[in-house]
């Protein structure tokens, strides 16, 4: 089946960049520390698909901006952390700051800070009747005193309070990451005019997010089983997730669009083809006059970068059923990920940007 491309907005999508996300980082021995990002942006550019026309360059949130959600001493120490390249004992236990899990690197704090510049940014522009990408965005783990699941600050946060500040009464968060999006649900618990809903792996790190999970109402939680595959995922999504939205009636979505839901992600194993979630993203972009999509998780780097140029293609009128050009062939074959086996590679991976459909393992 085709992919459907999203309704048209009052005006153009956008999308969101920093040179920032291009450099190397997160060290070795981590997750995130494969290509994915540079993997996305080098597709694009090859695809000449972003240009001055539809890109914006977003900047650093600034210490006033960060303690707006975030403890102001989490900030100062993340910041002393970094400029140092040190963490107490005390500060790695108080902010998990310097763990295994959350390193410290440099130029982490511009990184994170420049994440929620993004995140903002995107909000501004979407409340002008748009759909905003920003896929280095979607550290949805982060806490208002402390780091968690490689996130350091949060920006899906950051973009809701955007959109509340600008008048927004009716807000949808909706995340299709592998990994339950628990530090936006918490954030917000209280807050009638946002709608937390998240579809993730149950049983998966961090083992929240159960169907009985309704925080203080506001909350809409739907683990789905290992394996889950396209048509049972499709049916969850068109029975549950869009009359959740669509009954909201919601004024803009943030979406934090996960591609570790994807088929042979190291981290998670739900399953899905890109199609899939491309699909269900668009689906849930039409529910809002406003939409800001960002990328979360992600952890292979050929499929998590094929999903955000494809849905950057979709919502900026390209042909995504294509062929990749050699260029784009040469550079997405000489990448290299500790964490997926040669054996395992496909050859859609290096090919094209869209995936057969996936049936239930």
């Amino acid at each position: 089946m085709p992919l459907i491309p999203p309704e048209k907005k009052k005006n153009p999508s956008l999308f969101i960049h920093s040179d920032m996300f291009k450099r190397p980082a997160w060290g070795s021995n981590h997750p995130l520390a494969i290509p994915r990002q540079s993997a996305m942006l080098d597709l694009l550019e090859m695809l000449n698909w972003i240009g001055p026309d539809n890109t914006k360059v977003c900047h650093a949130a600034n210490r006033k901006t960060l303690v707006q959600f975030h403890t102001p001493d989490y900030v100062d120490a993340f910041f002393q952390a970094d400029t140092s390249g040190k963490v107490s004992q005390a500060n790695r236990q108080k902010y998990q700051l310097g763990t295994m899990e959350n390193p410290i690197f440099p130029g982490l704090f511009e990184r994170a800070a420049t994440t929620v510049g993004g995140s903002i940014m995107a909000a501004k522009l979407a409340g002008e009747g748009r759909i905003v990408f920003h896929p280095s965005g979607g550290t949805h783990h982060g806490r208002p005193d402390r780091a968690s699941g490689f996130c350091y600050f949060n920006d899906p946060v950051f973009a809701i309070l955007t959109l509340l500040n600008q008048g927004c009464t009716r807000i949808a968060y909706v995340d299709v990451d592998a990994h339950h999006g628990d530090g936006v649900q918490d954030a917000f618990t209280d807050e009638p005019r946002v709608r937390c809903i998240s579809v993730h792996e149950e049983n998966r790190w961090p083992h929240t997010g159960t169907g009985d999970d309704h925080g203080n109402g506001h909350a809409y939680n739907f683990p789905t089983p290992r394996g889950v595959g396209d048509l049972a995922y499709a049916d969850v999504i068109n029975a549950r997730i869009l009359p959740l939205v669509r009954e909201f009636a919601p004024e803009a979505v943030v979406i934090t669009f996960g591609a570790d839901a994807l088929d042979a992600d190291p981290l998670s194993a739900m399953g899905l083809s890109n199609t899939c979630l491309l699909q269900t993203c668009v689906q849930i972009c039409d529910l809002a006059p406003a939409a800001v999509v960002l990328g979360g998780g992600g952890y292979n780097p050929w499929t998590t970068a094929r999903l955000w140029t494809a849905f950057w293609g979709l919502i900026s009128d390209q042909q995504v059923q294509i062929k990749l050009p050699k260029p784009a062939r040469e550079m997405l074959e000489g990448l290299e990920c500790d964490l997926i086996d040669p054996e395992d590679m496909r050859p859609e991976w290096t090919t094209t940007l869209l995936d057969p459909a996936l049936g239930a393992s």
